[in-house]
């Protein structure tokens, strides 16, 4: 039994594509290998098998590593993020890839007393820089979604103030979670800034109650749960003894060193989401590589920090390939890396039928019987 897991989700780091991606559209994709391409330096990632996963062969590798596909039918965060955690909605979420029914969008305006523009996919950064002069003038408030199931909410904090938008979002959430509608998450993204040089301000997410899932059990089996990054938004912060929320994946890294000096006795789960939301939905594959690489360069302050019982998972929730068409996310496999100090040799294990074997694992690391309908431990390769 290992004290402590840690557990880091690369926010979008598939690793191929899956056996039903042409259900998808997106036979070919790969956000691993078509980011690095030829020239990387990834040496401790490659140690731990991150590599080897795409045929790029690492002889010394310190872990076990293997790929895991998704039996979600979404390619979401919120999706991956259940599935690592055991459970699958039973009744996937709408999507409105072509922009949300009229009925919808008159419910919200006449909600918030406030005209909406927008409703269409589109990338957040270039919708603001669209519409951006549209709403200083107007104030009406701009809303987009993309090929997942969300409705997000973009104002300038000079016309709607950041706290105004949050209130916005709570009072739409009767309509947008109802079972017409069905939409598993809202964003509150305020941009501030002049037209032509706009910043995204920090994101705040509102979803629906999560199903049953393996944080659930292991806050009533009194074991520590932390959430770090835009996890505890997913879970709708329940079962979550500490949420810490930060501004980046620099900061979300030094934040996970943090704990690891520190003490605690359970499960710490943290998202890196720079690599998908500032680079992979932008198809910038060079900021995705640089990203990739500052994670590998802080890694050996992890790696260094980790105690003789505590256990470290590597994995991702979805691809979102930098070089693919369009700006959605890529339905791919995910990497699961598992390191602890006392591993002397890495192997690679068969690929899983779902994340949900992550959450199965971490359940039986603790000695808590997984009730959950979905996942097989991987405990037993771990303590041979």
């Amino acid at each position: 039994m290992f004290k402590r897991v840690f557990l880091l989700v690369l926010d979008s780091l598939g690793i191929g594509e899956t056996n039903d991606a042409s259900l998808y559209g997106d036979e070919g994709s790969n956000t691993l290998l078509h980011t690095i391409k030829d020239s990387y330096n990834l040496d401790v990632l490659e140690k731990l098998g991150l590599t080897s996963l795409i045929g790029i062969e690492e002889k010394d590798v310190r872990s076990l590593y293997m790929r895991a596909n998704p039996k979600n039918e979404r390619k979401d965060s919120l999706n991956g993020h259940y599935e690592l955690m055991g459970s699958i909605l039973k009744k996937p979420c709408n999507t409105y890839p072509d922009g949300f029914p009229l009925e919808l969008i008159s419910k919200i305006s006449h909600a918030i007393n406030r005209e909406i523009i927008g409703n269409i996919a589109s990338d957040g950064m270039k919708i603001i820089n669209d519409l951006g002069e549209m709403h200083l003038k107007t104030g009406a408030l701009i809303v987009y979604t993309s090929s997942d199931s969300v409705i997000q909410l973009s104002s300038h904090e000079d016309i709607i103030s950041v706290e105004e938008l949050y209130e916005i979002c709570e009072k739409i959430k009767p309509i947008v979670f109802s079972e017409e509608y069905n939409i598993s998450r809202i964003i509150a993204r305020p941009f501030t800034g002049k037209i032509g040089n706009f910043t995204r301000l920090k994101r705040k997410d509102y979803v629906q109650d999560p199903p049953y899932n393996v944080l659930d059990i292991l806050y009533k089996n009194n074991i520590d749960t932390i959430t770090i990054g835009k996890v505890g938004d997913l879970f709708n912060d329940r079962s979550i003894k500490a949420n810490i929320k930060t501004t980046n994946n620099i900061d979300t890294m030094m934040k996970v060193i943090d704990f690891a000096k520190g003490n605690f006795n359970g499960l710490l789960f943290a998202n890196f989401n720079d690599f998908d939301s500032l680079y992979g939905h932008r198809r910038d594959r060079v900021g995705y590589l640089k990203a990739l690489e500052e994670f590998n360069y802080y890694l050996p302050i992890l790696l260094k920090n980790l105690k003789k019982d505590d256990l470290l998972i590597i994995t991702a929730d979805h691809g979102c390939d930098p070089t693919f068409k369009g700006s959605d996310h890529t339905r791919e496999m995910i990497p699961i890396l598992i390191y602890n100090i006392k591993f002397k040799n890495g192997k690679r294990l068969n690929d899983r039928d779902t994340f949900a074997d992550v959450g199965a694992t971490i359940l039986d690391n603790f000695n808590i019987k997984n009730t959950l309908e979905i996942g097989k431990s991987i405990f037993d390769d771990l303590v041979k």
